[in-house]
């Protein structure tokens, strides 16, 4: 990491240039004074947060050995989701584990199998259901099939071997390609008894 050079009365412009001090106006000083200012509380935040975070994850795993330990049961590791509930039941901590998934080859022929089966209930096939199938298999700018719209296809029931083979096969193209954990607070509501976030999401607050 290099470090910036200072220079007595100098100060440096967005262009990487030495300006006299002298000849910044009153409110450029200003408006760096506050920028700096609002800059180093966020950098603080987020060091506070990222530090929070790990011993949060840290806290939970902690906690559920020893729940495990009463029954003579020691986790070498933690799987899954958790979900930890206050003897009130006023507040939740869960933490989650989100697979990162992607489709193989098998995705293709899965297309044209449903492709098939429209193509043949064109009469009586509704809108509704072409709709939701071409908005599943929509791809992005990326070449990206949105997940949790091909995945929910499973959930349709019809009853047609072409559309059970085609399910059979979205479910062979599924590849986990990583995982990322969450941690999650929640607050029951008085009124409703609703669970409510608490939310650690700067922009959410």
């Amino acid at each position: 990491m290099t470090t910036q050079t200072t220079i007595p009365g100098f100060v440096r412009d967005a262009r990487g240039r030495y300006v006299p001090a002298a000849s910044v106006k009153p409110v450029d000083q200003l408006r760096d004074q506050a920028v700096m200012k609002l800059v180093d509380e966020a950098k603080q935040l987020h060091e506070r947060l990222r530090d929070f975070k790990a011993r949060a994850f840290s806290d939970v795993e902690a906690f559920v050995q020893v729940s495990s330990e009463q029954y003579g049961v020691r986790i070498r590791t933690i799987k899954g989701n958790i979900s930890l509930i206050t003897f009130d039941g006023r507040f939740r901590v869960v933490r989650q584990i989100a697979e990162h998934i992607q489709f193989g080859e098998q995705l293709q022929a899965a297309k044209e199998l449903i492709d098939e089966c429209i193509r043949e209930w064109t009469e009586g096939s509704s809108d509704e259901i072409k709709a939701l199938i071409n908005e599943a298999f929509h791809v992005d700018r990326q070449g990206n099939v949105n997940t949790a719209r091909v995945l929910g296809l499973r959930r349709l029931a019809i009853a047609h071997p072409k559309w059970d083979t085609a399910m059979h096969a979205i479910s062979d193209s599924i590849r986990v390609t990583g995982t990322k954990p969450y941690i999650r607070f929640y607050a029951r509501d008085e009124t409703t008894g609703a669970w409510r976030n608490i939310t650690l999401d700067f922009a959410a607050a």
